[in-house]
């Protein structure tokens, strides 16, 4: 099997933390990789940023990122890029043109600019779209922080066009099922649940003393760790405010100013001075996947505060360190947090409710906090990525073959190169 995956606002190979990039990256990223190593050759398609880009780097054995250049490498945003959507999917069809006829065998858009894209390659390509929507707009506007920007109308139109084109959706949870159906009258015979995974090798249980050393954290503090893009939708503000209600509790922040936090960036650090805790709180800049692993570990507990999270991967790598994680009952969190297990759900931002339940997570005894850890360790082993691209795969097997009987055709390399072969014959110079 070969897949082309797209990834038009966002590169898999972007440092998560940074920009747009986040959760989403990692999924792409970690699925192709393990799906490669599965004998599938995955090509993704992304937008180049950089007139360094290479047109195509290999990231590994079955594993090619195209970067196509539409549009300025630099100043445009994410919402700006609807504009280059035709020049984007013109580097698509050219790419599959310099191939033989029925060269990939689907395509798995994820978000909705890159379900524009997979809609038009489908219907030129004729093999099935796969879509994985990650966030909807109708969710995130329904639970914005205070001072964000909603989502354009644009973005709302545009992702009722690919649920109603593409051939099978993916989604990270049943409530995320629930939220096609009802926002987009999905066909739930569509729909195929993919928890995503975690890389159960890299984030491991480990000495905590050791991890602040590495980070240059002294002493033995209670600590809670965000990490993450430092945008209002992350909410990164509620914990600050959180903690500031708690004198002995340490906060550590590890990411970089994204959406509507990049105007001004440095927000986090004015409000923890306000707050009068500017000597209780560590940034860090975005870390690599290593990197993050000390930072997990040096931490008590880990927060997930957001307005708004389809799964929320933070939350399962923290725990597959052995640390319990508080997290918003929103989204996919309930799924990725066993709520009084592995941590802890919350009820809405009110700083003084975060408080109270940081605070008695921190005062459980130590035996039952000790617990805890070990059962988030345990909760997180049943999240790999081996587990989702099994998933994944078989909802590429229903896709094809549904497609092949809706439309009663033979696989589409098959037919392509059979309607095709004259025209493909004398390109290569051999009479047809």
């Amino acid at each position: 099997m070969r897949v082309a995956v797209l990834s038009v606002h966002t590169s898999p190979l972007a440092q998560p933390g940074t920009g747009d990039a986040g959760g989403m990256n990692v999924y792409v990223l970690q699925s192709a990789l393990h799906m490669a190593r599965r004998g599938v050759e995955v090509e993704i398609f992304t937008r180049a940023t950089s007139s360094a880009d290479p047109p195509v780097v290999r990231v590994a054995p079955g594993v090619l990122v195209r970067n196509v250049v539409a549009g300025p490498f630099e100043g445009l945003v994410k919402y700006d890029l609807p504009t280059q959507l035709c020049a984007f999917t013109a580097g698509v069809l050219r790419a599959e043109a310099n191939h033989e006829p029925g060269y990939y065998d689907i395509v798995h858009s994820h978000y909705w600019l890159s379900g524009q894209v997979g809609w038009l390659a489908r219907d030129r390509w004729a093999v099935p779209l796969v879509h994985t929507a990650h966030t909807l707009a109708a969710v995130k506007n329904a639970a914005l922080a205070d001072g964000d920007a909603p989502e354009p109308p644009l973005r709302a139109v545009g992702e009722q066009q690919v649920v109603d084109e593409a051939d099978r959706l993916i989604v990270n949870t049943e409530d995320e099922a629930h939220q096609l159906v009802s926002l987009h009258n999905a066909d739930p015979s569509r729909i195929d649940v993919v928890h995503p995974g975690v890389d159960l090798q890299t984030f491991t249980p480990g000495d905590k003393q050791a991890a602040r050393a590495v980070l240059g954290i002294a002493g033995d503090t209670p600590t809670v760790a965000f990490v993450g893009r430092i945008q209002p939708l992350k909410a990164p503000d509620v914990l600050l405010r959180a903690a500031a209600k708690l004198p002995g509790v340490r906060v550590l922040i590890a990411g970089g100013p994204s959406g509507s936090g990049l105007a001004a960036p440095d927000t986090l650090v004015r409000l923890a001075d306000e707050l009068g805790m500017a000597d209780r709180v560590i940034f860090l800049p975005p870390q690599s996947r290593e990197q993050l692993v000390d930072v997990y570990r040096a931490a008590d507990l880990v927060a997930v505060p957001s307005y708004s999270e389809s799964f929320g991967l933070v939350a399962v790598e923290a725990q597959a360190c052995g640390t319990p994680v508080v997290a918003a009952a929103v989204g996919g969190l309930p799924v990725a947090v066993r709520d009084g297990v592995t941590g802890a759900l919350v009820d809405g931002h009110d700083p003084d409710r975060w408080a109270a339940e940081i605070d008695r997570l921190f005062t459980t005894d130590p035996d039952t906090f000790a617990a805890m850890g070990r059962a988030a360790i345990e909760h997180a082993a049943t999240f790999s990525w081996d587990h989702t691209v099994d998933a994944l795969l078989t909802a590429y097997e229903r896709a094809i073959d549904d497609y092949r009987r809706t439309h009663q055709r033979e696989p589409a390399r098959e037919v392509s190169a059979r309607r095709t072969g004259r025209r493909w014959s004398r390109r290569r110079g051999v009479r047809a």
